[in-house]
């Protein structure tokens, strides 16, 4: 038989019948896994280490005793837990809301009053809102849902609408219900920018709940507040580090439940 074909070229001839698929891209990395965690550990043993050799005054053990770290930390994570849970809930259902033909006028006008929360310094609208709903938590939680509810509002809106809406006109023709083309095809698609928000927002309650301290709401402010009155600097770096360290975790744990969370179908090789 002859060797070839009639009509084909050497480099046909050469090359295999068919190319192996690349190997799927892998949605997380050791680096990703590791790299965060372990400078955080670093970071907070450096700490401990110069608090060991530090040499405390009376005030600063006062300071830092009877379990005031731990309760400031816990303050603060559930200053940061409650007011994202309330972003969420009114955000999310809003945005949704404000992309259905019915209420997409309203959209400019919801997202000019969103606009107004993040754009008014925090500490001036912690203190109008003490003035109102008095000084405690309250107040605190009030003022950190205003200030980051537009990062997740406008990411809603804005994964809503980029939509292709050949893939919804396909969903509605197959027999889908509103509620089913919303659910199993608009929200998928728009995950990406819904979580992309929704970090945003935390790591933005992570930065604003120091400030609770000035309404009475507890959190890591109270050390740090605490250290510059007193001018003493081993308060004030523990707070500042204990802030910093948590921000950084809440966004690292963001990003992994960006990657896991995100629909395969979305995903594409890098």
């Amino acid at each position: 038989m002859p060797d070839s074909l009639p009509g084909t070229s050497a480099r046909e001839r050469t090359e295999p019948a068919s190319r192996p698929s690349a190997p799927p891209r892998r949605r997380l990395t050791w680096q990703k896994l590791t790299l965060l965690p372990a400078f955080l550990v670093a970071l907070l043993l450096a700490t401990w280490l110069w608090f060991e050799q530090a040499g405390l005054d009376t005030i600063t053990e006062n300071a830092l005793s009877g379990g005031q770290v731990s309760k400031a930390l816990w303050q603060h994570i559930q200053l940061t837990v409650i007011s994202t849970f309330f972003v969420l809930v009114i955000a999310i259902p809003l945005g949704i809301l404000l992309t259905r033909r019915r209420f997409r006028g309203a959209t400019p006008v919801a997202l000019a009053l969103a606009n107004v929360g993040q754009a008014t310094p925090a500490i001036g609208l912690l203190a109008l809102l003490v003035i109102w709903l008095g000084i405690g938590r309250r107040a605190a939680l009030v003022g950190m849902i205003a200030y980051t509810v537009l990062p997740v509002l406008s990411n809603t809106v804005a994964g809503l609408k980029a939509n292709d809406p050949t893939l919804l006109e396909a969903a509605r023709g197959i027999g889908m219900s509103p509620s089913g083309v919303l659910s199993r095809v608009e929200l998928p698609l728009a995950v990406p920018l819904i979580l992309a928000g929704v970090r945003t927002a935390l790591v933005l309650n992570v930065g604003t709940a120091t400030l609770a301290t000035f309404g009475g709401g507890g959190g890591l402010g109270v050390l740090i507040t605490a250290g510059i009155t007193n001018q003493r600097m081993p308060v004030l770096v523990l707070g500042s580090v204990l802030t910093v360290a948590l921000a950084l975790l809440v966004d690292w744990l963001a990003s992994l439940a960006e990657v896991l969370l995100r629909p395969r179908g979305l995903e594409t090789d890098a």
